[in-house]
């Protein structure tokens, strides 16, 4: 993951994109205003990492006296990397969402490796948060960030990153030129109206037109550098990006891809895509870099394709033994293992354990920035976090969210990155029961959130009309407000979980213990594993008694009477 104004926050060592494959990190959906019901722009982001610690960066927009310095603290290791020149002015940046809507989010791909190791000290995260704090569109952050490339040069591997604003939705895909060499290649390709994307640690822009400029933007040695390299020698405009600086292989397809495939395949099934795209079965097939949905996307639609465990397909994760008896859709790590000399794997779904944080980010062209921009964000566990409302404008993050409570080494109970993970950690052992008080509260919390917004941004808007700093202030209480309410909704959840579910028992709504059984499939799997050995013997029949002869019974003879005399 990444850091926001770093001169400003302790240094936290992460491991995040750059371990990639192994850690797989970060899955981004991309959607752009003609698909969405309500003329929206968004982007979501999962920040996946075993090490990140879930929270929500707030930086203030500031004036810098001529000749400032920003610090460049490289986010996957807490490195300083350098200093660059700091912009005159600088805009609010919430989380991923700056307050003129301009929003991204990130996904590391990391490609050949004869491309790591860049001279430069831009790092990937320093590229996205920079940008947020100096560009009002994603045209611009697009030219903001790869002319800091250009300057200073690139300190990361292969990125994906998505860009987003109230009119226009990007993908920009990137990579250093390896060691020793300056600044990178890149090229960046603009969402049609009406379709979404997404990204998944692996790149996935192929050939591009080269005389699009509206659409398509790229560096001028993108082919050229292949070519140097000897890595390409068809004409250019056969040239793929992702083939060339990051081919497929099995373990792309089936842990990167597959999280891709499974967003398609929900928002647009009429598409067919089918199973054999990303299960290793047809190497030749490859996905479309985006689709058109079948209908267009609530807010409310783009929360639920960020939480999948591939649910009724062949990857689904619920329908073999890992599962374990309460069909838990998690894996602990690592993800291959060897038996027998031979290798398996276990699936990678977009709704995973490891998640730091998450958002959705809303843009809206018809309102203030300070208003029109929601990120909905949350912590640990797609499938299990509350998407909350921080607008734009807002002048503070919610303490339960904000950065310094806690850490990823040091739990608090004023934390809702360690609250939320107290609760998913319960749910992961029965998932199957505890999975429906937990979507109950869910469900319960995000729907008042959606049922209320049209409300909350009309009293904003009137504020806004004659005072925007009472606008700000209005929408920063109410934020705050739903940050409580989430974080003590939630504690309450995991002590109620605990009471209902403690020692492997359940209790009713009465408050009576119950003692339920586990699946007739999990007592077959261990009678299978355990043969005979956990078997009740059979109490042996007591003989049969065999009916015993009565004695004969002789009659008895009778008197003799003497004759009378």
């Amino acid at each position: 993951m990444i850091r926001p104004l770093t001169k400003f926050l302790p240094a936290l060592a992460v491991s995040v994109g750059l371990a990639a494959p192994a850690a797989l990190a970060c899955t981004s959906l991309l959607v752009n205003k003609g698909a969405t019901a309500d003329g929206s722009s968004f982007i979501t982001y999962a920040a996946d990492s075993h090490e990140l610690y879930g929270e929500l960066y707030y930086t203030p927009a500031r004036r810098n006296a001529p000749g400032a310095m920003r610090d460049i603290v490289e986010w996957d290791t807490g490195k300083f990397l350098g200093r660059i020149k700091d912009a005159p002015v600088t805009y609010t940046v919430v989380g991923n969402m700056n307050e003129h809507q301009l929003s991204i989010s990130e996904s590391t791909f990391t490609g050949r490796k004869e491309l790591e190791g860049p001279a430069g000290i831009i790092d990937y995260g320093s590229l996205i948060y920079t940008a947020l704090e100096r560009a009002k569109t994603a045209r611009e952050a697009i030219k903001v960030m790869t002319d800091l490339v250009a300057e200073y040069g690139y300190a990361s591997t292969g990125e994906s990153f998505s860009l987003a604003d109230p009119k226009e939705v990007w993908i920009l895909e990137m990579i250093g030129k390896g060691t020793g060499q300056k600044g990178a290649v890149w090229v960046a390709r603009r969402l049609p109206e009406g379709y979404l994307s997404a990204h998944a640690n692996q790149a996935r822009i192929r050939q591009f037109p080269l005389n699009d400029a509206e659409n398509t933007v790229y560096s001028p040695d993108v082919v050229s550098f292949a070519r140097e390299k000897g890595w390409y020698t068809g004409a250019d405009k056969d040239f793929s990006f992702a083939d060339i600086y990051h081919p497929l292989d099995f373990e792309s397809v089936r842990f990167a891809e597959a999280r891709v495939w499974s967003i398609f395949r929900r928002a647009a099934p009429s598409a067919g895509l089918g199973a054999d795209y990303v299960d290793g079965s047809a190497p030749t097939k490859r996905l479309p870099l985006w689709v058109k949905p079948d209908k267009k996307l609530t807010v409310q639609d783009v929360m639920g394709l960020m939480r999948d465990h591939f649910d009724g397909t062949p990857l689904d994760m619920t329908k073999d033994v890992g599962a374990g008896p309460y069909a838990a859709p998690y894996r602990w790590r690592p993800m291959t293992w060897e038996v027998d000399g031979k290798k398996y794997f276990h699936e990678r779904a977009i709704s995973t354990q490891q998640t730091g944080f998450s958002f959705v980010a809303q843009m809206r062209a018809w309102m203030p920035g300070p208003i029109g921009g929601v990120l909905w964000f949350g912590v640990d566990d797609t499938s299990t976090t509350v998407y909350t409302p921080m607008y734009a404008g807002i002048r503070t993050a919610p303490r339960n969210f904000a950065t310094g409570v806690a850490s990823r080494g040091q739990f608090s109970w004023d934390s809702s990155f360690w609250v939320f993970n107290w609760v998913s950690n319960q749910a992961y052992a029965r998932w199957s029961d505890m999975s429906v008080d937990v979507h109950k509260v869910q469900g319960e919390l995000e729907g008042q959130f959606l049922a209320d917004q049209a409300d909350i941004e009309k009293a904003a808007l009137e504020l806004y009309k004659s005072s925007p700093e009472q606008a700000r202030t209005y929408l920063t209480a109410y934020s705050t407000q739903q940050g409580d309410k989430v974080h003590t909704r939630w504690r309450k959840l995991g002590e109620q979980l605990l009471v209902k579910y403690i020692d492997g028992n359940v209790r009713d709504e009465q408050g009576k213990v119950n003692h339920p059984k586990y699946p007739e499939s999990w007592y077959r799997h261990i009678v299978r594993d355990t043969g005979t050995r956990l078997a009740i013997p059979e109490e042996p029949k007591p003989a049969e008694a065999k009916p015993q002869a009565q004695p004969s019974q002789k009659a008895e003879p009778k008197p003799t009477v003497a004759p009378a005399p």
